[in-house]
Formats: C-alpha cells, structure tokens, sequence
C-alpha cells in the first residue's frame, strides 16, 4: 500500500494531511486496495452502497443503465478521483450506478462509516478527512449542475456546443482534450452516435472547431 502514498498526497480527500500521517491514517480507515481489469465493475449497481472509492491507477467510468439497456455515461475518473462518496454519505439503499473500469486500474476502497463516525482517539486528521470529504461532494454536486445545464439543451448542436463551452472552460483553454470516444460522448449527451457526428462534421466545415478524436480546438463562438 505504500506504493500509493503518492498518488494519495494529491488526492483531495487528503489535503492538508502530513504524509507522515497516512500509515496510521489509512489504518484507522481500514483502507485497502484492489485491482480491476478493463470492464470489470468496480461498484455495481444494487449493491450496498458502503464504500468510498478512490483512483490510484486506470481509468473508470460511471455508468447509468435504464431498464431496456440504453447507456449514460455519468462521468470519467482518473487517478486521484473518487467514487461512490455521495451514494456511501447519503446511505442510500443501494447503489444507483455501475462503475466500471475502462483500463487495466486500481482502487483503494474506504468504508465510509469509517470516515464519517469519528474514531475514538478523535484525531486530528480524521476531522480533515471528513471536512474535505464535505468540500469534495459540494463540488461535485456543482459539477451535475453542469451536466443538467447541458442535457437541458433541446438539440444534439446545443448539447454538444454546451458541452465543449465548459470543457474549454474548464480546461482555461480552447484546445483541449476530452475524456470520451464518439460513442461515449453520444452517451455522456444522451443523443444518437450518428446525430452526433453529423452535429460534429457540420461544426467543423462552418469553421467552429477543429478535431481529431478526442482532441478539439474552438475556433469562435457557437452559434445556433
């Protein structure tokens, strides 16, 4: 587990621990790390939602099934992402999602009454943890805000325009790079692969952007 010591002093959830603290830490949250093979779930959905997860290696997303089988990609997560907090800190019944691996990847899986019932010493990090597990999950409810924003768009155009307006944002630039492939990012936007691509080809022949797979350059403002 040392391994990850590392990655877990960028990790959010521990800002502001000293990492001479992690052993003893990561003890006291009865941490442990298990590895994932690409499509294999790491959370699955109707299970307990018990676990706090965080990405130390890999790539995986988070994915929503509706009863005929159609796919939403809710998010990608990288190394230093956490999963399954607001499900674990809410104590829903079940998990509403599937988190699945989408490169070989490695989690560390917390349970989350660990972090959020003070252990009996009452240390000091153990009251950061839960501060910035607080600051963590406000920001990712900001961040669904913003999915709700682009997925109240009326056509494939706006969607894809909205999206890629936040992502340039997001990113303080307008090149950039995205987490999806075509079919993911149809999924991500809730809209047909090939309406996506002829919204694609059009934005670039009137000279709106530039692209090449993941890769995107906005060139002007979208416009309707």
């Amino acid at each position: 587990m040392e391994k990850s010591f590392p990655r877990l002093e960028q990790c959010p959830l521990f800002s502001g621990i000293n990492p001479q603290d992690l052993p003893a830490l990561l003890r006291c949250l009865d941490a442990r790390v298990s590895q994932y093979n690409r499509g294999e779930s790491v959370l699955s959905e109707g299970d307990p939602a018990r676990y706090l997860g965080i990405v130390l290696a890999g790539n995986v997303q988070i994915v929503q099934t509706d009863y005929f089988g159609n796919k939403s990609i809710l998010g990608e997560l990288g190394p230093g992402d956490l999963l399954g907090e607001s499900f674990a800190c809410a104590g829903v019944a079940a998990i509403p999602v599937n988190a699945v691996a989408t490169t070989r990847a490695q989690v560390m899986l917390i349970p989350c009454g660990k972090i959020t019932s003070p252990c009996g010493s009452a240390c000091e990090f153990h009251r950061q943890i839960i501060y910035n597990l607080l600051k963590i999950v406000a920001g990712k409810n900001l961040a669904f805000q913003q999915k709700i924003e682009v997925m109240s768009k009326r056509s494939t155009r706006e969607k894809l325009a909205a999206y890629l307006t936040l992502q340039a944002k997001k990113n303080n630039q307008t090149c950039f790079t995205i987490p999806y492939s075509r079919q993911e990012l149809a999924d991500y936007l809730g809209v047909e692969r090939s309406g996506l691509s002829v919204e694609l080809g059009k934005l670039v022949r009137q000279g709106f952007l530039e692209t090449e797979r993941k890769r995107f350059k906005l060139l002007k403002p979208f416009e309707p």
